[in-house]
Parts: structure tokens; C-alpha cells; sequence
């Protein structure tokens, strides 16, 4: 049997699109020869839905799109992710479901059954687990259809407690009793980096496991702050896999089941190249926010630094050149070589520059505030008025023109809290807030690897604020190489004090560092919301109190 999967693009509420979108999949892969066409979970409606879900117009319209997509399956199967709704009279009102799409209308739903609730996922707040477990005949083939996590049944908790399985129980050893012939899974699976290595070990442990074939349709674009990377595999019965679809891109592809089950395709899986998929990823985030908000151009504070170098080039590989505006802010700190650089930046990719001096302005505040501050020394307080004379400065450009900004903070900043609220910390979407500063300087690398776009003295000078005369951000801050390895060990790994300081580092600096997160959460709580491209970013998927005793 000749199985199409569609890796698509879909917008959340964007109905007319979305079922635009899979009807002409299933008509391209259809006149290809496909059997059944497989998308993505709740590829109806676009992931995540949030609690839109909980709004009876939108259910219904997730029905009516649903019963569209049905009418345009003759002659083809489909099978499409979409809410169902649960006709017991106890729990959740609505099922996280895979709809069985054949001769015009629904043939079965099939339900998911674990419901994750880690991370970046909250699906127990809308859904109710399955209980029930059926396969779907098509074409002589028996399909197990799963839902993401149905799957993933075997892995560990994620937050690393040391315990066993993180689920009790196992959907596909359900639908094994009914002897299909090929696992077909339904995913909304987002990037983080190492992602592929995860997904392709526990797919092949299923492979393994119930010793028959696996395809599996990722979606792919960005919905808020989660980026998708598609990739969707066929696996073959001995576990190699059959095919890799496209990174960040839309992609059809045809498999036949006969060659899953005789094993007679195989494709090379490359290593991963972190700084390039992050740079893939953040680039589609960016565009995605953009076009799905409606919105085209933007704006930020180019200041010479690495930070804003880097944003700067995303943007520009996202929205173009034509599309944004930038603003240099200096102020009388400011090195002329910062001044140099950004606009040798600016001009080399072409994009518009206003020079606008901060230091009149901040003269102005100063001299207002000075029978206030009457005997006090100059401190944090004046950085942190520079800091928000330019927010006012760019959220000014934006309001005026229809640019919305980019925040140009990184992770390891923005974990310790060296930043200023309502200053540099604003913005309507934090390009780099989960990529440490380490990462930073590697994507300014992988950027120039062909010829120098980001003027080599941004890369090579060391970091500053540039708030007070001969600024370093070691000053204030550990070297970053040390920084960030403390960080990941704190964030991402979540090891305690005591295991991070076992680890060899300095006890002082180790507790001073996560003393400084722990007191900046309330800063991460009033932040723009971040491009996740880790396995563990601020936002959504890291909860942490804001009023604690740490």
C-alpha cells in the first residue's frame, strides 16, 4: 500500500487555510498513486489551540472543517489530528483524536491515551485519556493509529527524578492484541536541539519491540513560541529508517509498505548540527510570528554587540531586508567602534539605519531627577535609565510605523537577570532568550562562514553593556564559557547546588549563580515570549514560583 505523508505548515484557527492545506495534499499525493495520506495531530485546527479548546464555536468548527476534509477522501484514505468530543457523561469533555477519513465521510476515531503534562504540555487540562484501543482496516493492512505520546510510552520522567517508566501503561501493547500490520503515528512534536536522536530511539524501540513498520507525520512551522521541524520518518521492519523528510520546510513524500516490510529502502542519518538547526529554527520562528500575526516588518536596537548582530541577521533571513528598521542608540559610553559596527552590519545587509543619541535624554532624566537623588552616587539605577530611554526610543518607532520589535536578550542574560525591565528585556518575541551566550558567538560563526557578514571586531571584542565608562559584562558576570556550563547543569540537566559544585566547579560561584536565577524569575515572568529551541526554555515550559524562599 502506497502511504503519503504530509508534513504541513498549519495556523492555529486558521480553518479555511488549514483545510485548504490538506485537501490539496490529498489530491497531489492522490493523483501520485497514495492510498492514504497521513497528517499531523490536530492538523485540523493547528498546534497548540490552548484554551481555544475550551470555546464551543471553535469545537464545532474544528467538526465542520473536519467533515470538508472528509468529503474530498474518494478514492484515497486520510487520516487528519482534530478534538472529538467525549459522549460519556464523566470526564474531560473532548479526546485529543486521529480521524480515519474514507469514502467521503469518518470512518473511526482513535483516541489518544497519554496525555503529557510536562514541559511545554498541558493536554490533561483540555483532554480526556483514552481508555479504548481499535485498529483500522484499509486496503488488506491492519493500521495501528497513534497519537504522539502514545508512543513514547516507554521514556523516564524528564525532569530526571530517577524513577522508572513515566506511564503506566502502554497504548500500542493494546492494539498489538488486534495484530496490525504498521504503526501509524499522528505528531505535534516541537524542535529542541538532540531532538532527532530522541525521537528516532524511541521509534525504533517500538519498531523493535512489536516487529512491524512505522511512519510517523510531524508538523512542521511555528505557532507562538514553539518552533516544529517536521522531519517525519518511515522506519522499516528491521529499524533503519526508510525516510527522513525535511527540516523546517513543508514536504510530501510517498512510502510503500511492501518496502517497510521488506526492508528495501534505507537513508543516512547525518549527524546533527545544533548551531545550524538552531539557526533554521529561529529563522522560521520568526517568520512564522510574523505572518500568522499579520504583521510584516520589524524593528531593533542594533548596538554593535553579538546579540543584536545575530538578531539582526535572522530577522533579515526571515522577513527581508526591505522589511526592517533599525535604530542606533548610543550614548555617551558608547565605544565609536560599537557605532562603527553596527552600521557596517546594517550596510552589508542593506538594511535602513536611523543613528539617534541617547545622551541629551539622559542628561535631561538625570538633571530631573537630581534634587531626588541629592547625595546619592551614580549606580545601577543610571544604567538601567539608559537602558529604558532606548526601549522608549524603539517601542516609539514601532507604535509609529507598524514595526513590531525584537528583544535581542540571550539565555544566559536573561537567567541571571542582567538585564532591564522595560528596557532591553522589551519586545514582542525574544529572538535568542533560549540560546546562551556561548551558542551566541557560534551562530555568528556559522553566519560568516562563508564571508564576513557580522564584522569580525563584534565577534572578537569583549561583551558590554557599554551603561559606564570601560563596561565588560565580566564585570558583573562570570566568563561565559563557565557561566553557561553551571546554567545548562541548573536548567536543562536539573542538578542541584550540590551536584553542580561535585562536578568540579567553584562552590562561591556556583551558588552565587543560581542565587541569581532564582531571584530574576520575577524578571522572566514580564518577557516576551521565546523561541524554544532547547529542551528546556523560559516560558511555558519552566514554571518556576515567583514568591519563594530559595
Amino acid at each position: 500500500m502506497k502511504i503519503a505523508l504530509a508534513q504541513l505548515n498549519y495556523t492555529v484557527n486558521y480553518f479555511d487555510l488549514n483545510v485548504q492545506k490538506i485537501i490539496d495534499a490529498i489530491d497531489s499525493a492522490k493523483n501520485r498513486g497514495a492510498e492514504l495520506v497521513i497528517f499531523s495531530e490536530l492538523a485540523i485546527c493547528g498546534y497548540a489551540p490552548q484554551d481555544l479548546l475550551t470555546r464551543p464555536d471553535f469545537i464545532e468548527r474544528c467538526g465542520m472543517a473536519m467533515d470538508k476534509v472528509a468529503e474530498a477522501c474518494n478514492g484515497v484514505a486520510a487520516i487528519v489530528g482534530g478534538p472529538s468530543y467525549n459522549n460519556n457523561p464523566t470526564g474531560k469533555p473532548l479526546f485529543n483524536s486521529a480521524f480515519f477519513l474514507k469514502d467521503g465521510k469518518v470512518q473511526s476515531t482513535h483516541n489518544k491515551a497519554l496525555l503529557p503534562t510536562y514541559d511545554i504540555f498541558d493536554e490533561y487540562r483540555y483532554f480526556e485519556p483514552s481508555r479504548s484501543f481499535q485498529v483500522a482496516e484499509l486496503n488488506g493492512k491492519r493500521l495501528a493509529i497513534t497519537v504522539c505520546e502514545d508512543v513514547w510510552d516507554d521514556q523516564p520522567p524528564s525532569s530526571g527524578m530517577g524513577r522508572g517508566k513515566l506511564y503506566s501503561m502502554s497504548p500500542m501493547q493494546e492494539l498489538t492484541k488486534q495484530q496490525p500490520d504498521i504503526i501509524i503515528n499522528v505528531a505535534a512534536s516541537p524542535f529542541a536541539c538532540g531532538n532527532l536522536s530522541r525521537r528516532l530511539s524511541v521509534f525504533q524501540g517500538n519498531v523493535k519491540r512489536y516487529g512491524m513498520p512505522l511512519i510517523t507525520v510531524n508538523q512542521v512551522g511555528a505557532n507562538n513560541d514553539l518552533v516544529f521541524d517536521g522531519r517525519s520518518l518511515a522506519i522499516n521492519a528491521n529499524g533503519s529508517v526508510a525516510l527522513k523528510m525535511k527540516d523546517f520546510e513543508e514536504d510530501i513524500q510517498i512510502v510503500d509498505t511492501d518496502d517497510l516490510e521488506a526492508n528495501q529502502t534505507e537513508q543516512q542519518i547525518e549527524a546533527e548540527d545544533s548551531i545550524a538547526l538552531i539557526h533554521d529554527g529561529l529563522v522560521l520562528g520568526i517568520r512564522d510570528y510574523f505572518a500568522k500575526l499579520g504583521f510584516t516588518k520589524t524593528t531593533l536596537g542594533l548596538s554593535g554587540g553579538i546579540d543584536s548582530a545575530v538578531t539582526l541577521v535572522l530577522a533579515q533571513r526571515a522577513l527581508g531586508s526591505d522589511n526592517i528598521r533599525v535604530l542606533l542608540l548610543p550614548s555617551q559610553y558608547s565605544s565609536d567602534h560599537s557605532i562603527d559596527d553596527a552600521k557596517s552590519l546594517a550596510e552589508n545587509l542593506n538594511v535602513q539605519y536611523d543613528i539617534v543619541s541617547i545622551a541629551n535624554t539622559f542628561d535631561t532624566l538625570r538633571a530631573g531627577m537630581a534634587d531626588i537623588f541629592r547625595d546619592q552616587p551614580e549606580n545601577l539605577t543610571e544604567e538601567n535609565i539608559q537602558a529604558r530611554i532606548r526601549g522608549v526610543m524603539l517601542m516609539a518607532l514601532s507604535n509609529k510605523f507598524g514595526h513590531l520589535l525584537l528583544n535581542t536578550s540571550n539565555k544566559s542574560e536573561s537567567a541571571v537577570g542582567y538585564g532591564t525591565l522595560y528596557g532591553d528585556m522589551c519586545g514582542a518575541l525574544s529572538v535568542l532568550g533560549d540560546v546562551y551566550k556561548t551558542q551566541v558567538f557560534e551562530l555568528a560563526h556559522y553566519i560568516n562562514r562563508e564571508g564576513e557578514i557580522i564584522p569580525l571586531n563584534t565577534i572578537a571584542k569583549p561583551p558590554s553593556a557599554e551603561l559606564r565608562p570601560n563596561q565588560k559584562d565580566s564585570d558583573s558576570l562570570p566568563e561565559y564559557d563557565v557561566l553557561d556550563q553551571i546554567l545548562f547543569q541548573y536548567i536543562e540537566e536539573h542538578k542541584s547546588q550540590d551536584e553542580i559544585i561535585a562536578m568540579g566547579f567553584s562552590a562561591e560561584l556556583v551558588i552565587r549563580t543560581l542565587r541569581m536565577v532564582n531571584i530574576s524569575e520575577y524578571k522572566r515572568y514580564q518577557t516576551a515570549p521565546i523561541l524554544r529551541v532547547s529542551s528546556k526554555a523560559f516560558g511555558s515550559g519552566r514554571r518556576m514560583p515567583l514568591v519563594a524562599k530559595y
